[in-house]
C-alpha cells in the first residue's frame, strides 16, 4: 500500500478490478471499492470508524469527502456510507454517513448529511444540502438549501447517468495507462 492507501486498525482498503486513485487522494480503513472506480485528486474517503462501500463504475471527483457517523450512545448503530453503481460524486461534494442509490448524479459541493437516503436515479443540484435523515425519491431533481424537489429527471438526464459513469471509465484507464508507462 501507498501512503495515501493506507491501513486503519488493521483494516485496509479493498480495491476492486482496475480502480484508479489518483496519487494526491487519500483512502483509509474500512473502505471496499467495487470495480472500475475512480477517485480523483484531493478527495478523501475516510473509513476510520465504520465501512464506507462504493459500487462498481462510481466515480469520486477532485476535493470531494466521504466519511461516516460513528456508533455512540446518540446513535448505537452509526451510519456507514454506502454509495451504489454509476454514481457521479461531483468536485467538492461531502457525504457522511448516508445511503446512495445506484445511478445519481451528486453536483458540485453539494452535501448529504448523516443517515438521508438518496434513491436510485436522483440528481442533486449544485451546492443542494439534503439534511440528516432527509430521503431523496427515485425519479427527481432536487435543488437548495435545505434541498427542496425541483422537478422530475428527464428521458435524457437518466441516459445521462451512465453516459456519464462510462465516460469517467475511460479516462480513469487512460489515467492507469499514462501512469503504468512513467513508473
Amino acid at each position: 500500500m501507498s501512503d495515501n492507501i493506507r491501513a486503519h486498525r488493521g483494516i485496509s482498503p479493498n480495491l476492486g478490478k482496475k480502480v484508479y486513485i489518483d496519487r494526491t487522494a487519500t483512502v483509509i480503513g474500512n473502505v471496499t471499492l467495487g470495480d472500475d472506480v475512480s477517485v480523483w485528486p484531493g478527495a478523501v474517503i475516510r473509513g476510520d470508524m465504520h465501512k464506507i462501500i462504493i459500487g462498481n463504475q462510481s466515480n469520486i471527483q477532485d476535493n470531494a469527502v466521504l466519511h461516516i457517523t460513528h456508533a455512540s450512545d446518540f446513535n448505537p448503530n452509526g451510519w456507514p456510507l454506502i454509495i451504489g453503481d454509476n454514481v457521479i460524486v461531483g468536485h467538492g461534494a461531502i457525504l457522511h454517513g448516508c445511503t446512495i442509490g445506484n445511478r445519481v448524479l451528486v453536483g458540485n459541493g453539494a452535501i448529504v448529511n448523516d443517515g438521508a437516503i438518496i434513491d436510485g436515479e436522483v440528481i442533486i443540484g449544485a451546492g443542494t444540502v439534503v439534511p440528516p435523515g432527509g430521503r431523496l425519491k427515485s425519479g427527481n431533481t432536487y435543488v437548495g438549501n435545505p434541498c427542496r424537489l425541483l422537478r422530475p429527471i428527464s428521458e435524457k438526464e437518466r441516459a445521462f447517468f451512465i453516459y456519464s459513469s462510462t465516460n469517467y471509465v475511460a479516462l480513469k484507464n487512460r489515467y492507469i495507462k499514462d501512469r503504468e508507462q512513467s513508473d
